[in-house]
């Protein structure tokens, strides 16, 4: 049963708006049935105040104690800032149509195959004082504090015994001591207990100032305990998890005390933890008793009696070593990672369909990436409206599908005027197949956007997620390969849990990108050229006057051929081809023939020629071969394919033509091959020195593998060295010594 139906039903039976009142009560027993199974949290209550405030219901006071909610089948007061602060934790929503209970992330524990483990009570030559001094030696220092109690009132509306606030001005090591030589009396060091309560004792050190939250000088260990479950239970589930338990009693009642190390550094950290170890113990069937989460709280002691019954201690040192192993353990337990499959292949396997036809395939990731002012926004928004209509886009099809556009950097209004701005340009209508989530001002880094996008988008059918630009949430170091891999696994999230592709645009690194091939152009990490299914990079080309000016003489003639049709359809069977591509001599020809062309929108063609940029359009893909580059431009708002060869041979900065750069290549090649010989000459030159620290021509030439000739042709075209009277010497060490 989902909340909603939950909460309908109970409405149903008679539970009005009225009677749901102050503190929750009443939506704490709606819960109480499911909360006694152990499928209800506290998290789920929380949740479900919020439920019932959607259905109009007064929740009553929220800040006020929650006297009588259920939880886990104990009635227990639960304070609501523990409740919000749970709920925060969790980072979880529940929907209408979600099951009551929450996921099942942090569960670990198969309770099937769990086979309960009986304790073996001690003997009758049980030794009381060494549980104790062992206790004490294990969660203490010497010099720490430890509170402990042994005395008792008894609470009437309770109906039961409960602590006094006892001793805390002794250290562990006095007390050791004093155990030491008791000769087996206890009370004798402690005090005296009452037989039907037994003792308990404070698992973290103080200050001996006082027993308060406050007072504790170490937020080393937190206390789990669970009197719901049957202890032998509770002893599977306790070592099943694997959980680091320093010392764990028997409490000589219904529960085992286990002190967990928790080990944290401040008093935040010491809640965070426990509400993860308390999460886990519940997830796996250990129900909790939520009222022994703070690190001043008491539990038993080991070595005294209750009611007839020790409590004594079972086992110390149990589970993981720590906390940081413990926690990786449960995390590694719940990695979310697929299981592995055998192969088994039965005739060809098919492939995911195509998104961008030649270029990318649903479900994949696709880079797009140039330098700044680039118009990458732009092409991402016409590459939204592509695949929303099933259009091409820089001259690849796309299949039609519904697309996720989130816009990290433009204002919510210059957006939507940017695609209308788009729509125009096309000549096409909205078909309503974009969602636009805009997100100036509220992005989050992409760790936390992605859980978030992903539950927003899990029922829309999107066939791409456009995300632009991801500078505005990119996390970690940009050039650091680790991080940047972290960063990239989030798109591969998306990917899987949406089934969409997930397409993204990255800026150039600074300088000249023209002799750079264009997976290499990306800022940042080379896990930007790996990463990506597809890699599309835009390269600005440079403009010269000369081609500038052919530009514009076409895009005019191009203009006025849409004029000229306008007013006569046939007007091109009567005009030149010469004429046609000349925009004087076409007006010309219009004027012999009585046509009065609008000069405004060759105006137009020449201010849109005077401002165009110049684009090529290069890529590296996994999936399909390389497509030849494309030369592209960018006519404000659109980007659109060079089909009349006005870019062919434009020069992208710092590009070099063919002969040049084999001229280059050459010249370092030839530079390379001449140091490498001349430190081959340098080392063969000291290896032939005499004991007299002289070099033959004779010695050197066996040295290097050489004829004599050849040498002295070396060296006479040396810099570096002389010959003199069958001797190599270089120059300035010592030519007249012989």
């Amino acid at each position: 049963m989902n909340a909603f139906e939950l909460l309908k039903e109970k409405l149903k039976q008679g539970m009005t708006q009225g009677n749901m009142h102050a503190c929750l009560r009443d939506t704490g027993r709606l819960a109480g049935g499911y909360a006694a199974t152990g499928a209800l949290s506290a998290v789920d209550l929380f949740h479900l105040e919020k439920l019932a405030g959607s259905l109009s219901i007064n929740p009553g006071e929220g800040e006020s104690k929650w006297s009588d909610a259920v939880i886990f089948g104990r009635r227990q007061p639960v304070y609501w800032n523990e409740v919000e602060y749970s709920a925060e934790k969790a980072g979880r929503s529940i929907g209408w149509n979600d099951e009551i209970g929450g996921s099942d992330d942090l569960k670990v524990v198969n309770e099937h195959w769990l086979e309960d483990e009986e304790i073996k009570k001690p003997s009758n030559d049980w030794n009381p004082v060494s549980d104790l001094i062992t206790y004490l030696e294990t969660l203490f220092q010497s010099e720490e504090q430890v509170g402990y109690v042994t005395e008792s009132w008894f609470n009437e509306n309770a109906e039961k015994h409960l602590p006094k606030k006892g001793c805390f001005d002794r250290s562990a090591g006095q007390l050791i001591e004093l155990l030491n030589d008791c000769k087996g009396d206890i009370g004798s060091v402690i005090g005296d207990t009452n037989s039907e309560v037994g003792a308990w004792i404070r698992f973290n050190p103080l200050d001996g100032n006082g027993v308060k939250d406050q007072n504790v000088t170490s937020y080393r260990y937190a206390l789990v305990e669970s009197d719901v479950v049957d202890i032998p239970r509770q002893y599977a589930l306790l070592k099943e998890l694997e959980l680091p338990i320093a010392t764990l009693v028997h409490s000589g009642g219904k529960s085992l005390h286990a002190v967990v190390k928790v080990e944290a550094d401040s008093y935040e950290e010491y809640r965070e933890r426990v509400d993860y170890l308390y999460q886990v113990c519940e997830k796996n069937g250990l129900a909790m008793d939520r009222q022994n989460r703070n690190p001043s709280r008491l539990s038993r002691m080991p070595g005294v009696a209750r009611n007839g019954e020790k409590q004594f201690l079972l086992a110390t040192g149990i589970g993981k070593s720590s906390w940081l192993d413990w926690r990786e353990w449960i995390e590694d337990l719940r990695d979310e990672l697929p299981d592995i499959e055998e192969l088994t292949i039965d005739g060809e396997p098919g492939l995911a369909p195509e998104l961008i036809k030649g270029l990318l395939r649903e479900g994949h990731k696709m880079l797009l990436a140039g330098p700044s002012k680039a118009g990458k926004s732009f092409s991402l928004q016409q590459l939204s409206i592509a695949i929303s209509q099933g259009l091409e886009w820089m001259g690849w099809k796309c299949t039609k599908g519904r697309v996720l556009y989130v816009n990290l950097e433009l204002d919510k209004r210059s957006s939507k005027h940017r695609f209308w701005n788009i729509h125009q340009h096309l000549n096409i209508e909205n078909n309503g197949n974009i969602d636009v989530w805009n997100l100036r001002g509220s992005a989050a880094s992409m760790d936390k956007l992605a859980p978030k996008l992903i539950r927003r988008s899990a029922k829309k059918g999107y066939k791409a997620v456009i995300i632009d630009p991801i500078y505005k949430v990119l996390t970690g170091d940009e050039n650091s390969a680790e991080e940047m891999a972290h960063f990239c696994n989030q798109f591969d999230k998306i990917c899987v849990e949406l089934g969409a592709a997930t397409i993204y645009c990255h800026h150039h690194s600074k300088g000249s990108q023209g002799q750079k091939t264009s997976r290499d152009r990306s800022s940042g990490s080379g896990v930007f050229a790996r990463d990506p299914d597809a890699i599309v990079d835009l390269i600005e080309l440079e403009i010269d006057e000369g081609r500038r000016k052919q530009i514009s003489q076409r895009w005019e003639c191009d203009a006025l051929h849409a004029e000229l049709t306008k007013i006569k359809s046939d007007w091109w069977e009567k005009c030149s081809q010469d004429d046609a591509l000349v925009p004087e001599r076409l007006l010309e020809w219009a004027g012999e023939e009585g046509i009065n062309v609008p000069g405004s929108s060759r105006l137009e063609a020449q201010f849109e020629a005077s401002i165009t940029t110049g684009w090529r359009l290069e890529g590296t893909l996994r999936e399909f071969a390389t497509f030849p580059a494309k030369e592209i431009f960018f006519r404000y708002p659109i980007h659109v394919v060079d089909s009349d060869g006005l870019l062919k041979d434009a020069k992208a900065d710092g590009e070099e033509d063919p002969y040049e750069k084999f001229q280059r290549v050459r010249s370092e090649r030839n530079k390379a091959s001449k140091k490498e010989a001349d430190e081959s000459f340098n080392n063969a030159f000291e290896m032939a020195r005499d004991d007299n620290g002289n070099v033959k021509v004779s010695a050197l030439a066996e040295v290097l593998g050489k004829t004599e000739k050849t040498v002295r042709l070396r060296v006479n075209k040396s810099k570096s060295f002389t010959l003199e009277n069958g001797f190599v010497f270089r120059k300035g060490e010592g030519e007249n010594d012989h």
